[in-house]
């Protein structure tokens, strides 16, 4: 498995207050070097990522857009192939696919919907990345599974990167890591959401111990797969005291300062303690493509002009 790719980095974003806002974000983002701007799918206060990604892309030349991640539950995998098809082809071949099994208890509860035990998700969700690539393939597409049945469906439009866009498929426990391993381009690693919030026992899953194993289960599921690996860091702060910010977060999520330091799920100093952190990352666990949110896009740009491409 690859572990030293160039470094390339995203936004995650979800809302602004009207298209304007919208459409500066993602230009500033572009501005600023950043290679992707992403978004939750969520029934939150959220913009629906798929209008909010095809405005994005189509303010902007070369910033690529995609989930972080779509949920498979929240839609049949043919809606989602022919709109996913679309979005790609109107977007000059700039989408990146996130998809997941779904995670967020709450979503569930307040639209009505059944949340199944985990290992139903995923293997509906493992039918569903099925039935997706078949249908970017050429030609119809026969499939029959325990969750989705297709007879004899060519999914039109194809999308226009081929045989089709780069696929992100994120998770924290070992099946769906080692299911990512195989099947995606790019393994996202996050913590382990197992009671469908993000609580104290998630946040423990995000240590550098912790994400040792589950790189290590990507890496035996991967085998020779050339895989990107990616990370969304949820705690930054770029800021000339990192031993304050980073003991005033860690006390925040019950971590001590040195594991939040250690956790590539936060980036607390200045742009150049940053930018070692994420090259000895790199180095240790593969992490070349970062993501950020929407409220560091400034701040952090220093370390994508030092970093990105390198």
């Amino acid at each position: 498995m690859a572990t030293s790719r160039p470094f390339r980095f995203g936004v995650q974003a979800s809302t602004a207050v009207n298209r304007s806002a919208w459409v500066e974000l993602a230009r500033r983002c572009e501005a600023s070097g950043y290679a992707t701007l992403t978004m939750p799918d969520h029934f939150t206060d959220q913009l629906a990522p798929m209008p909010a990604l095809m405005a994005a892309a189509d303010a902007t030349e070369t910033l690529r857009v995609g989930a972080l991640v779509w949920d498979n539950d929240y839609k049949h995998p043919v809606v989602m192939a022919k709109e996913l098809a679309t979005l790609d082809l109107l977007s000059d071949g700039r989408l990146e696919i996130g998809l997941g099994a779904g995670w967020m208890v709450s979503d569930y509860e307040q639209a009505g919907m059944t949340y199944d035990p985990a290992g139903v998700r995923v293997d509906r969700f493992v039918e569903g990345l099925a039935v997706i690539k078949g249908l970017f393939a050429e030609g119809p597409l026969t499939y029959e599974g325990t969750h989705y049945r297709i007879t004899g469906l060519d999914g039109l439009p194809k999308p226009m990167q081929r045989p089709w866009p780069p696929i992100l498929v994120g998770g924290g426990g070992k099946r769906v890591l080692r299911i990512a391993a195989r099947e995606a381009d790019i393994v996202g690693i996050n913590g382990t959401l197992a009671h469908g919030v993000v609580n104290a026992e998630a946040i423990a899953t995000m240590t550098a111990a912790a994400v040792d194993e589950k790189v290590a289960w990507v890496r035996e599921a991967a085998g020779d797969r050339d895989i990107e690996l990616n990370v969304r860091a949820f705690m930054v702060s770029v800021t000339r005291d990192r031993k304050g910010d980073a003991e005033s977060i860690a006390a925040l999520v019950g971590l001590s300062a040195q594991e939040l330091l250690a956790s590539p799920f936060a980036l607390v100093g200045t742009p150049s303690q940053l930018a070692d952190d994420l090259r000895e990352r790199r180095e240790r666990w593969g992490f070349s493509y970062v993501i950020v949110g929407a409220n560091d896009v400034d701040a952090f740009a220093p370390v994508v002009a030092e970093l990105a491409g390198t």
